[in-house]
């Protein structure tokens, strides 16, 4: 078993001005284990659908020999939700999920097969999933499909992620 980590989320990093400083820039970027560069990126909640994108993803780095990028996207709010002040700032939400996946990822014996990491993420889940396959140069990301009235309504992460990734998107039922 590989292990897992919880690195800092994504929206935590300073901003740097390249134009005035491109070291700078070099050093917000999140720098990642070497070991899993073009490995696969699934999408991770711990819902039944998660799990089956998972168990593909699994079974998809051990045949290329690449490493597996567990994300999961932690929720944000808007704080116009709870102060009803005007500017669209966002508020991370305590989300104890990622602890509780990650022991729960750890003690499963399916994952012993491939190296693995678990990358926490606040934001919009498909822009977060697309900037950890970009970080990684992973070869593909891995999601459940959306079942519900939620997926109709806002459509689905899938849909929406296949449309906009730079990289292939697999969809398991």
């Amino acid at each position: 078993m590989a292990g897992h980590e919880f690195p800092e989320p994504a929206d935590r990093r300073q901003v740097a001005d390249s134009a005035v400083d491109p070291l700078a820039a070099a050093d917000t970027r999140h720098a990642c284990d070497p070991a899993f560069q073009h490995g696969v990126v699934v999408g991770f909640d711990g819902s039944t659908s998660s799990e089956r994108a998972l168990a593909y993803a699994i079974g998809m780095a051990r045949r290329s020999g690449s490493g597996l990028i567990i994300v999961h996207v932690a929720n944000r709010l808007p704080t116009t939700v709870w102060a009803g002040c005007e500017p669209p700032v966002f508020v991370d939400v305590p989300d104890h999920r990622t602890e509780v996946l990650g022991l729960e990822l750890a003690c499963a014996d399916h994952l012993s097969e491939v190296p693995w990491v678990l990358v926490e993420r606040g934001g919009d889940i498909c822009h977060e999933l697309e900037e950890v396959g970009r970080e990684y140069s992973a070869d593909a990301i891995v999601v459940g499909s959306t079942h519900g009235l939620v997926g109709r309504i806002f459509g689905s992460v899938a849909g929406r992620l296949a449309r906009r990734a730079q990289r292939p998107v697999v969809v398991i039922p």
